[in-house]
């Protein structure tokens, strides 16, 4: 009877231990508090039922707190060319459902109060637009000049849209068709109009909600730890994978979005999916190679490449697949596409910083992480540290790829060695500790001071950053309550998504490389990010307000997402278990900090001819002892010639890690750029507000702080620009810059002149035509240009390009540019709009050296200016502009 009490007491003990433990603190803020066993945020609450069902009261605040005032702007042809920026239309909706008489292009300048109480949910309202000043320049002129001189020519106007802030508006100005935010005058009498139902709310987001395994997982591995959340959102990224595989075998991108897309599935492969999926992660990467064996850059920017350039990611995933793999006819296919690719890439888009030029990997949407005065020739010629670090990666994969096939190597060991040395030369921030986000201007170019998540993460873990310097970014960086946000300081204006805003699948990156310096306090607080979110929202979001944390709010959003489920599993199998996977076989180094220890085990994991079950035990980056079926090894790595089941343990040292702690802090807002403009031998500009001072760039270097909205230029030529300056130090993106004393200098080639005119009934041209060139038609071209004086001149090309909008698709113009029969480089003519050949604008800029009187100068297109289309690959042709700089 004794022995009996004795063990039901034990067993009592047992079970509340375990529920004592289940509910431990693992994080801890002002914001959450995340616990071995569910999550709490105010009054919503996460509990854990088992490792296959979780339970969540979350609701989001978004509908509770929808203001009555309104923020819009009208749109022509779904551009934003009603208002320089900060310069908007507001209204505060009452009790009525119609707006009154909005004219477009004028404005009220009063900012109206922010009233006390809030719009209801569901509200119907309709807006009047008059579009007559519009057309009356139609009749007048035939065309629509813009605030900025851009030229909306009758023939080209599509229809009217209104964007904005609130919910249904979207400041996605490229997207207003799609969102149906079009204005129509159905009655012909000249007022534009458009029914929105603001403040949409489905009862259902109310209620609260259940997440409970309804898939099959038992082929996949299980994981079990001393913390139920990891466990059970294991599981549920585990059921989320599955469900995103199509029956292609190729790897969805999210539950709101089909197909495969080069960085979405390359980043989530390197994250998870090389290990989990190989096959599909295969087949998916083979998707996105075009019939003349080159990586696809996906629809973007201007018509994607050039401008958009971090196809690369792809061979971050090839790579990653062959170490799991060992695959050796993959690494032959991987190897080709790569190099003829990086070939094309050396070509178009080496700069003479030695950096690769084009956007910002991942972070493609323009004005959410540039300033709104860079159209997408500035976006090509900017030089981002996320792209190229990928470049520099994919540079060492090549060279690797290449020894193990008995290949030449050393070019591209050159290469990446180079361009590491360009970005730890020139995006290096030491006062601030990490990297700068890009290099940007126009024809001299300047760092942009802001941090950027994904790009800093890359850089630890491809080791650009050496150990001294990994160590200060994990450290110094700034990291806001929700979590890191992809960018920071924030910019003003612009509503979250990737400004403002935290996507778990850069977060994950940030985490492997905080747990590769081994900093703990930035650890914690970046896996509390991931299972925060995942806990609260019952599935994998692709981002969400990096100000509240709300997975509503951003400008879009999907569940299900390919790269976040990615990261999600990524933290127990890269960081708890520690792998890293080696062309031989598997390497381990797990982090684990201290609130996360206790014994784990990941089973069933199936690595080439073997299935392991592993065993962590304790806390720490140090580990004691490694065991292979219970044989104590020298190093903690298991060969990929292994075969049959085997069992690891891994003994951890339970050592403290890194004590230089984390830079916790607010998440901040920068002030707004200055709007700049010339007054005879002066920039003026309005004050900003927020604004303390102002710095004053020329040629990109900075020559004054100021205090008032006004500086005297003394010199003869350059390229001014301006910041605002806030009193805490935060300053904004420059202003457009200005090329002071350029008119004086410029001269210009009519390119009908010297070449056969289009008879094409475009207009808004100058002279007498235009030159069409296309893949039939005039694909070389050759002009002389005479100049009275030798020296070194800025070079660029009028043009317009109608293939398709401004900010998607695949055709991107790219012609070579010759000067004496020097290869000089790539003239990118990105999309205008679709059939909008009317809109003409100019190419990225080079510095060209001239002889006295004749020169040379050709247009050809190469084969590496192949763009994405492969078809198409058309241009206009207006004038060819000279200004003497030296």
């Amino acid at each position: 009877m004794n022995y009996f009490r004795n063990f039901c007491f034990l067993i009592v003990m047992m079970s509340l231990s375990h529920c004592e433990e289940s509910g431990k603190v693992l994080y801890q803020s002002d914001q959450f508090t995340l616990k071995a066993d569910g999550v709490v945020q105010d009054d919503n609450e996460v509990k854990v039922i088992s490792n296959t069902k979780l339970t969540s009261t979350y609701q989001s605040k978004k509908s509770d707190n929808f203001s009555r005032r309104i923020q819009f702007k009208l749109s022509i042809n779904e551009k934003d060319n009603e208002f320089q920026a900060g310069k908007d239309h507001w209204l505060v909706i009452g009790d009525e459902n119609e707006s009154p008489i909005i004219t477009f292009g004028q404005r009220d300048e009063a900012i109206p109060d922010e009233p006390v109480d809030k719009l209801p949910a569901n509200f119907e309202y309709t807006f009047r637009v008059d579009l007559s000043p519009v057309f009356k320049q139609f009749e007048e002129k035939g065309f629509y000049e813009a605030f900025d001189g851009s030229r909306i020519a009758k023939a080209d106007l599509k229809n009217v849209y209104i964007a904005g802030g609130s919910d249904p508006l979207t400041w996605d100005f490229s997207n207003l068709e799609e969102n149906g935010l079009d204005l129509q005058d159905p009655d012909g009498d000249g007022i534009y109009e458009l029914k929105v139902v603001f403040n949409p709310v489905d009862p259902a987001d109310k209620e609260m909600k259940t997440w409970e395994l309804s898939t099959d997982i038992s082929s996949k591995p299980t994981y079990q730890s001393e913390q139920p959340i990891v466990d059970a959102l294991f599981n549920m990224s585990l059921e989320e994978a599955i469900m995103n595989i199509e029956p292609d075998s190729t790897l969805r991108t999210g539950a709101k979005w089909g197909g495969v897309w080069t960085r979405d599935v390359s980043y989530s492969i390197l994250l998870a999916f090389a290990y989990h999926e190989p096959e599909v992660a295969k087949i998916s990467l083979m998707k996105k190679v075009t019939p003349r064996k080159r990586i696809i850059q996906d629809t973007g920017s201007g018509g994607a490449y050039p401008v958009s350039s971090d196809r690369t990611t792809w061979s971050l995933a090839a790579w990653e697949i062959y170490k799991v793999t060992q695959d050796k006819v993959w690494l032959r296919d991987a190897y080709d596409i790569l190099r003829n690719t990086l070939e094309d890439d050396y070509k178009v888009l080496s700069a003479e910083t030695g950096l690769y030029r084009g956007e910002s990997s991942f972070l493609d949407w323009r004005e959410q992480t540039y300033p709104k005065w860079m159209d997408n020739r500035d976006i090509y010629v900017s030089q981002n540290l996320g792209t190229n670090v990928v470049h520099y990666q994919a540079h060492v994969i090549l060279s690797k790829m290449a020894k193990l096939l008995g290949e030449e190597s050393t070019v591209y060991e050159q290469r990446a060695a180079s361009l590491k040395s360009a970005i730890n030369d020139q995006l290096w921030l030491e006062e601030e500790g990490y990297y700068a986000q890009f290099l940007y201007g126009r024809n001299a170019l300047m760092l942009s001071p802001r941090f950027e998540a994904l790009g800093e993460a890359l850089a630890i873990l491809f080791d650009v950053a050496d150990e001294e310097r990994a160590s200060r970014i994990v450290s110094e960086s700034p990291l806001t309550p929700f979590g890191t946000t992809c960018i920071y300081p924030q910019i003003p204006g612009i509503p979250p998504y990737h400004n403002n805003g935290i996507w778990p699948f850069v977060q994950s990156y940030w985490n492997l490389a905080v747990a590769k310096v081994g900093n703990e306090e930035a650890l914690l607080h970046g896996l509390a990010a991931i299972y925060r979110a995942g806990g609260l929202f019952l599935t994998n979001y692709e981002n969400f307000v990096a100000e509240n944390g709300d997975y509503m709010g951003t400008e879009i959003n999907s569940h299900r997402m390919l790269w976040s489920m990615a990261g999600n599993l990524a933290m127990v199998h890269r960081v708890f278990i520690g792998m890293d996977f080696r062309e031989s076989g598997i390497a381990f180094h797990p982090v684990i900090p201290k609130a996360y220890g206790g014994e784990r085990t990941l089973s069933n994991f199936q690595y080439g001819e073997s299935k392991l079950k592993i065993k962590v035990d304790g806390y720490g980056n140090l580990i004691k002892r490694f065991l292979v079926d219970g044989v104590e090894m020298e190093e903690p790595f298991f060969s990929a010639e292994m075969t049959g089941d085997h069992e690891i343990l891994i003994e951890m040292s339970n050592n403290e890690m890194s004590s230089k702690g984390a830079n916790l802090t607010a998440n901040r807002t920068s002030p707004m750029n200055p709007m700049v403009s010339l007054k005879d031998n002066s920039l003026t500009w309005e004050m900003v507000d927020g604004a303390d001072s102002y710095n004053v760039y020329m040629d990109g270097e900075l020559i004054e702080n100021v205090q008032k909205g006004e500086w005297e230029i003394t010199n003869d030529f350059g390229e001014f620009a301006v910041s605002a300056v806030h009193a805490n130090g935060l300053e904004s993106f420059i202003s457009e810059p200005i090329l002071f004393g350029a008119k004086e200098r410029a001269q210009y080639l009519e390119m009908e002149d010297q070449l056969p005119k289009s008879d094409r009934s475009y207009s808004n041209f100058s002279g007498d035509g235009f030159v069409a060139t296309t893949m039939t038609e005039n694909k070389d071209l050759t002009v002389v240009v005479e100049v009275d004086e030798p020296g070194i001149y800025l070079m660029d090309l009028r043009y317009s390009n109608g293939t398709g909008p401004w900010n998607t698709d695949n055709n991107c113009a790219m012609r070579t540019l010759y000067v004496n029969d020097q290869e000089i480089g790539t003239y990118v003519m990105p999309q205008r709009g679709t059939d909008e050949w009317s809109d003409w604008g100019w190419t990225n800029s080079y510095r060209v050296t001239l002889n006295k009187g004749t020169n040379q100068v050709k247009l050809n297109l190469e084969d590496w200016n192949t763009n994405m289309d492969g078809v198409i690959n058309d241009a206009m042709l207006d004038q060819l502009r000279l200004i003497k700089i030296e």
